[in-house]
């Protein structure tokens, strides 16, 4: 008893709510200057409009007037917390992309419900560490290149051909992400961007598509698993 005490005196407690709250906007502020000023906005927005429907309509309620006003700071209030979670996820991914198994930390922990998608790639270029990941969902399948797109289109379109040997009529799509090319796609837009494929299978559909992929394997030698984005130190000077 008296070791088990003293294990869970000597464990660090995990940093409350708030706290985490904060590092997340520190972190973010690092990266994106204009974060401060864009939550404000958003705050202020549904607390004024709060305010002016309170005045139109409460017809000098003192209660409604309250309830309005109130309705509104929280309002604000859930929407600076979504700016600050969108522009905080914005600002991890900004720090890892162009790393190896960047597009795979993407896969991991931002990927809907509807796709599935491994954080291991299913090619790898030894040399150039340039490499293609794998996802199906309702789109069918999507390839994803980490890469310049001039050395990864041969590698995308091997992987289709794989693809199409096994299941000819699923739909294939390619996305080039590219942190120094800009007409590539950035990594914080690649689950928006699979959001928008046009759906063509089930749920069943999508299941047996994964499953017989699978038997595909991989091939190339292993990189490291992908960047853990909510993990990752802000880089100072930034």
């Amino acid at each position: 008893m008296a070791r088990k005490s003293e294990e869970k005196a000597s464990t660090p407690k995990e940093p409350g709510r708030i706290k985490q709250m904060w590092q997340v906007f520190q972190m973010t502020r690092r990266y994106d200057k204009s974060i401060v000023w864009i939550m404000l906005l958003g705050f202020l927005i549904p607390v004024a409009a709060g305010l002016a429907v309170a005045l139109l309509l409460s017809d000098g309620n003192g209660f409604a007037i309250t309830m309005w006003i109130i309705a509104g700071v929280l309002a604000g209030f859930l929407i600076a917390l979504i700016i600050l979670g969108r522009r905080a996820e914005r600002a991890a991914y900004g720090q890892i992309a162009g790393q190896p198994g960047a597009v795979g930390a993407v896969l991991r922990s931002s990927l809907k419900r509807s796709w599935r998608g491994s954080e291991m790639p299913v090619a790898v270029n030894g040399k150039t560490q340039d490499a293609v990941y794998r996802a199906v969902g309702r789109g069918g399948v999507v390839l994803i290149s980490e890469g310049p797109k001039t050395r990864t289109t041969r590698m995308l379109e091997e992987e289709r051909r794989k693809v199409l040997r096994v299941l000819p009529n699923v739909p294939v799509t390619f996305l080039y992400v590219d942190s120094k090319d800009p007409d590539a796609l950035p990594l914080h837009k690649v689950p928006s961007r699979m959001a928008k494929v046009k759906p063509s299978l089930n749920k069943a559909e999508v299941m047996a598509v994964s499953n017989r992929l699978t038997s595909l394997g991989t091939q190339g030698m292993p990189i490291p698993k992908g960047v853990d984005p909510f993990k990752v130190r802000p880089q100072r000077g930034r």
